[in-house]
């Protein structure tokens, strides 16, 4: 399993091929990439913050968790800190398993947690000002699922 807190960007293609390179044993490998959104067209930047050390710890506990639910090969998690534009990848979500329906569950469930409890802060930054990104009501309803 790999985890990356980073400031810079990735390469989608690059971080999938060399994850898919190294899945000996995988029937299926699923990738999920996150980006920033800017829904009403006025998001200026997104800025991510984290608390280094805890939130590494956190987001390696639940990949855990998820290699112990489902029967994965290996697992991927990259999420991005930092000033980040809109239309930016924010995060990546690799998974391999012997068969799709693992692969898909683990993905999922790697996804909702890095929406709803992974240890990071947003705030959007527009003309009108900044505004701190509150946790939704189907972000939790997700999450839950599990």
């Amino acid at each position: 399993m790999r985890l990356s807190v980073q400031a810079e960007a990735f390469d989608l293609g690059a971080e999938s091929n060399a994850f898919a390179a190294h899945v000996a044993g995988a029937g299926a490998v699923v990738t999920f990439t996150g980006l920033v959104r800017d829904n009403g067209g006025s998001l200026a930047a997104m800025e991510i913050e984290h608390y280094p050390g805890m939130t590494e710890k956190a987001i390696a506990a639940i990949m855990d968790q998820a290699k112990a639910r489902w029967s994965l090969v290996d697992a991927l998690v990259i999420h991005r800190y930092g000033r980040l534009a809109g239309g930016e990848a924010i995060m990546m979500v690799a998974t391999a398993a012997p068969h799709r329906a693992d692969a898909f569950a683990a993905a999922e469930f790697l996804m909702d947690y890095l929406k709803s409890r992974a240890p990071f802060w947003k705030k959007e930054l527009s003309a009108d000002g900044a505004t701190w990104v509150a946790a939704k009501g189907e972000d939790e309803a997700a999450l839950n699922r599990w």
